[in-house]
């Protein structure tokens, strides 16, 4: 099938995604887990998992670094931001600043890391009697020398609050533009952290989780031509740019200049858009720390050992919040903030 000249290059969509600058990585976890006992462990037989690593689905699911709940323990991280956007399921964070919450259904956790940050991300399985399916995408977005040092900043944007642009074909098929950073027509999303490459506008990054009807049509509009954009068809069947048709479970590196006219297929499609300029700096990544020398490499390590990043204040590398506890984030001095119509 001939090349769409809209289209720079295709990827099959994996574990891991191929991403382009400003961005650094992007996962999308999709883990069908069972029902979960009182302490929110799988309620089925661990054998034959590679605990600690275990990155294999078996049986539609993994325990990640889990012991009990899968999950990741308390790790560091330096340079970079992470922007966590849980579609179904629940996440458990805590971190070496003394913050936690639980946080899913739609929500996104932005987390500047800065001059560097320990978290865990525990997957706590709350439901004792029905499956605990868990999706998420993970984004890993690059800090600019400037940002690389900055205090370590930790944001909820709740479901509830995430502007959603809602968009009917002339067939009467909807489409909905779920906007997590950036602007479209001219509906702007929730302020990222204060220190982010998408606070500023210029940059145009933009973060989207377009849901379209079968058989719906829209347009996503042209950004300037300095701009990287990816379109991720994760959910689906089939559709097709400019008339190009493409496959479900494939990324498109898109002609960011151009307006393409994505066309579903005859079931709901589920796409996620990553886009911005890139940051036209060194990047040298080893593990969980992002900066722009070795030097600074080797300097985070020594930094990590000497401060532990803060130390990390609770009593075990995984914690969980209790099963029956709802969503909400707690800061360091203590203040708790829950969602919209959840109360204090």
């Amino acid at each position: 099938m001939k090349t769409s000249e809209d289209i720079i290059r295709t990827d099959k969509l994996d574990f891991n995604w191929f991403v382009a600058n400003p961005f650094l990585f992007c996962v999308h976890h999709l883990d069908y887990y069972p029902p979960g006992t009182e302490t929110m462990t799988p309620d089925a037989s661990l054998e034959g998992r590679n605990i600690g690593q275990d990155f294999t689905p078996k049986d539609g699911w993994r325990m990640y670094h889990g012991q009990g709940v899968p999950g990741f323990p308390a790790h560091p991280h330096r340079g970079f931001e992470t922007v966590t956007i849980v579609l179904k399921g629940i996440v458990d964070h805590f971190d070496s600043n003394g913050q936690k919450g639980r946080y899913g259904m739609g929500d996104v956790q932005w987390m500047t890391a800065g001059s560097g940050l320990q978290h865990s991300e525990m997957f706590p399985l709350v439901n004792r009697k029905e499956p605990n399916t868990l999706e998420l995408f993970q984004i890993w977005l690059n800090l600019p020398r400037a940002g690389k040092f900055a205090n370590p900043h930790y944001k909820m944007l709740w479901n509830e609050k995430i502007p959603v642009l809602r968009i009917s074909d002339e067939n009467g098929k909807q489409t909905e533009v779920k906007l997590i950073a950036g602007q479209l027509n001219k509906l702007n999303s929730l302020s990222p952290t204060p220190d982010s490459w998408a606070a500023d506008p210029g940059n145009e990054v933009a973060i989207w989780i377009i849901s379209m009807e079968a058989d719906a049509l829209w347009k996503l509009p042209a950004a300037s031509k300095e701009a990287n954009r990816i379109l991720y068809f994760y959910e689906g069947q089939k559709a097709s740019l400019n008339y190009h048709e493409v496959k479900v479970k494939n990324s498109f590196q898109l002609v960011p200049e151009h307006e393409i006219e994505i066309r579903n297929g005859q079931t709901p499609g589920y796409f996620l858009v990553l886009q911005g300029k890139p940051i036209h700096e060194p990047v040298v990544q080893y593990g969980p720390f992002v900066m722009n020398t070795e030097a600074e490499i080797r300097a985070a390590f020594s930094d990590f050992r000497a401060t532990g990043f803060g130390g990390w204040p609770w009593p075990h590398p995984d914690p969980v919040n209790p099963r029956q506890e709802g969503r909400f984030s707690q800061t360091n001095d203590q203040q708790v903030e829950r969602p919209p119509g959840l109360g204090d």
